[in-house]
């Protein structure tokens, strides 16, 4: 395989930038993906919905699993890099804690494709994930960052003692994916939109409030 990158584009000769013809590729592929699974994506429509090649994917993916692992991988990195954003030295940790929760649904709302990608990629087993060369990237800042905030609760007096990181991650984690993997079979059994924009700002604060109150030493 050559080494350079086909740099033009086949049908206007035009030359291509090569980091905006990976993220348009990953974004496409993003969406296809998600939509289709990992079996029924087809690298031919991700080519062509991109103005590219096949040998263009390769060379920057090196195979169809390649490219679905990156799409993986960026995918993971934007909820991460996200949650940095969390004042953990100055607010109050019944605040980062709120302020956490609130973030991660509001990504999971903005970001439907990131969990259609999660829950295909539990029905593989993570296999293709437990090979990402990003993993400790992927998986060590939300344990680090919550644990910070429970270590200053802990300190101060405010939060519960027999909960660690993961517990907490866990228990924002599955009211934001659930409200988002679930709307469809909800609404269709029950007749309630769990997405409706009347009764987001009620979730959102109901989320925040069922965190702290859970999470406070009584």
């Amino acid at each position: 395989m050559s080494t350079q990158p086909p740099e033009t584009a086949p049908a206007e000769g035009r030359v291509r930038d090569p980091q905006r013809t990976r993220a348009e590729i990953l974004d496409v592929a993003t969406s296809e993906f998600a939509a289709n699974g990992y079996a029924g994506a087809r690298v031919d429509e991700i080519a062509a919905k991109t103005r590219t090649t096949k040998r263009m994917i390769y060379y920057y993916f090196q195979s169809k699993q390649g490219l679905y692992l990156a799409v993986l991988e960026q995918a993971y990195s934007v909820i991460r890099s996200l949650e940095r954003q969390v004042d953990v030295e100055h607010l109050d940790p019944l605040a980062a804690l709120r302020q956490l929760a609130e973030l991660t649904f509001d990504h999971h709302e903005s970001h439907p494709d990131f969990i259609r990608l999660v829950s295909i990629e539990n029905i593989h087993g993570a296999k293709h994930l437990a090979q990402s060369e990003m993993l400790p990237s992927l998986s060590a800042p939300v344990p680090e960052l919550i644990g910070r905030i429970l270590e200053r609760g802990w300190a101060a007096g405010v939060l519960r003692e027999d909960v660690d990181a993961l517990d907490v991650h866990m228990l924002i984690s599955s009211y934001c994916v659930f409200r988002i993997a679930n709307r469809h079979t909800w609404s269709t059994i029950f007749g309630r939109d769990m997405l409706d924009p009347g009764r987001r700002a009620h979730h959102r604060t109901m989320l925040g409030d069922m965190v702290v109150e859970y999470l406070s030493r009584r």
